[in-house]
């Protein structure tokens, strides 16, 4: 995959009518609060500070649609799991969620981000199972593998791939470990996606 030229966010929506209107195939980004979804995409983009990254889980509130070049938007859904906000707006993260995952034509594949240095959550087994019923191609990336000894690695991948049953990179946004694999599966999955 060539290098990314261009990357902005497009538009951050709160609500589907500001889901934005384009042909660009979009890849969705989901995974637990603080998980590092926005270093992932920081590190994709070759940008340091196109996601804002916090220290806070549940920073992210918005569904945020980030333009990559002509042909791709990378979507970062809000965390799931713990956030220091109201469950009735947890409930409404859900619903906005739940709506984009089901109807958004655009959608043609989601990174399933997790922590490799911890076991998948109950919640992290849900949404993997929700993928493979829905039949979208997905993938897991196991984020902050610079936190761990290099010879713990095989056996963190394959504890989460049996887990989660998705193909899994580990990646590591302060090394780029990995994130040449996972440009290569969005060129993939972005290349013969449908688009809307």
């Amino acid at each position: 995959m060539r290098s990314w030229q261009d990357a902005y966010l497009m538009v951050s929506a709160a609500a589907a009518s500001q889901f934005p209107r384009h042909e660009r195939a979009e890849i969705a980004l989901a995974g637990r609060s603080n998980v590092g979804k926005s270093s992932l995409i920081n590190r994709l983009a070759g940008r340091k500070n196109l996601a804002r990254t916090s220290q806070t889980p549940g920073k992210t509130r918005t569904l945020n649609f980030y333009a990559i070049d002509e042909r791709l938007c990378l979507v970062d859904l809000p965390g799931y799991g713990f956030a220091r906000v109201p469950k009735s707006e947890r409930m409404r993260w859900g619903k906005l969620i739940d709506e984009y995952l089901t109807t958004r034509e655009q959608l043609v594949g989601v990174i399933q981000v997790v922590d490799v240095r911890h076991p998948p959550s109950e919640l992290d087994v849900m949404m993997a199972d929700w993928l493979r019923q829905r039949g979208l191609p997905a993938i897991v990336v196991a984020t902050k593998a610079d936190k761990i000894a290099r010879g713990r690695w095989k056996g963190r991948a394959d504890a989460i791939q049996r887990d989660l049953e998705m193909p899994v990179i580990l990646f590591s946004a302060v090394t780029g470990e990995g994130a040449q694999a996972v440009h290569r599966w969005i060129a993939s999955v972005a290349g013969t996606g449908k688009k809307s």
